[in-house]
């Protein structure tokens, strides 16, 4: 049975809800290194997609990594094989339209217009999008602890992506720029509200079962997107090649492992993983591409470390609800 206080009966009845994570104590090494995997997973991503639309279109792109985080799960027999109830299928379909489907295919057309540095920035605000979808699902604020941990982590982002945002003669302030930063934030909106809806699914099915079916109603809504795009791509071996780690680790392991870490610790406190996203994009940036590293940036890194810390710290629920329970 799980640790966690028990969801009201009524919420398990309804399409979206979410309940507390099983592991209410510090993070300890199987956290910290799901974290881990997750950062450096997805603060890669986001080179493997600048790689892809040098040549493809971007629902291209989405088909292709979604089709191959799918494909990679399959071959999992307890993926195929658990059972899941009936009356949780709608939840996993709707998990994989608004983690997947829709999100997946916002990004890749949003970085047409507008630098990674910027898609990072507001891809770090997932903690708080999180935090806010599950005060609103369990009619519960978060822990004081934890949003300080929160809000001291999103000041680092901040502080990480500033120096990075492009000024002067080059894209800023334009119309494009304005919709490719809106439609990042949609998709962090939905990434927010995706990660309290996977908490109870991952904890009655494991994270396996539940993302490769997700997966399966995701590429319902993004091939025909993907298929119209096969005519303005071009072939491009090394395009093709960076689809590889994004649609197999990018879409189909780190999606699992952050289920998995969502589904211990609850969705505003997994989410702290995001978080690490831009750290491991700027490291890369230095260690492969010989790129300078902006003293903000150090500053900003050191906060984000300090706010992970503080949001993995043993979590203490509110004893008064947001509202009516």
């Amino acid at each position: 049975m799980p640790s966690s206080p028990p969801s009201p009966t009524p919420a398990r009845n309804r399409l979206l809800h979410t309940s507390h994570g099983t592991h209410l104590d510090a993070f300890g090494a199987p956290e910290w290194g799901l974290l881990a995997m997750i950062a450096t997973i997805w603060g890669t991503s986001f080179v493997f997609m600048a790689v892809g639309l040098e040549a493809f279109e971007p629902g291209l792109i989405t088909l292709a990594r979604v089709g191959l985080g799918a494909a990679a799960l399959a071959l999992v027999p307890v993926a195929r094989r658990t059972r899941i109830a009936r009356e949780d299928l709608p939840r996993v379909a709707l998990l994989g339209v608004l983690w997947m489907g829709i999100p997946l295919l916002l990004f890749p057309v949003a970085q047409q217009w507008i630098d990674s540095s910027v898609a990072g920035m507001v891809n770090g605000a997932m903690p708080l999008t999180t935090a806010a979808w599950s005060a609103l699902l369990l009619r519960r604020l978060p822990g004081r602890t934890q949003a300080i941990g929160l809000l001291v982590g999103f000041v680092g982002i901040v502080a990480i992506s500033l120096p990075e945002l492009p000024v002067g003669a080059t894209r800023t302030g334009t119309a494009q720029t304005a919709l490719g930063t809106g439609l990042v934030f949609a998709a962090i909106v939905l990434y927010g509200l995706s990660a309290n809806l996977a908490v109870p699914l991952q904890q009655r099915y494991g994270s396996l079962p539940v993302l490769l079916r997700a997966q399966l109603a995701a590429l319902v809504v993004i091939a025909p997107f993907g298929i119209a795009a096969i005519g303005p791509s071009r072939w491009d071996p090394v395009a093709a090649l960076a689809m590889l780690p994004l649609g197999l680790l990018g879409t189909g392991l780190a999606f699992v492992l952050m289920a998995t870490l969502v589904g211990r610790v609850g969705g505003p406190r997994g989410s702290v993983a995001v978080y690490f996203v831009p750290v491991v994009a700027i490291a890369a940036g230095v260690a492969f591409r010989g790129e300078q590293v902006h003293p903000l940036a150090l500053v900003g890194t050191a906060l984000v470390l300090a706010g992970a810390w503080i949001t993995a710290r043993r979590e203490h629920l509110p004893p008064a609800p947001l509202g009516r329970g």
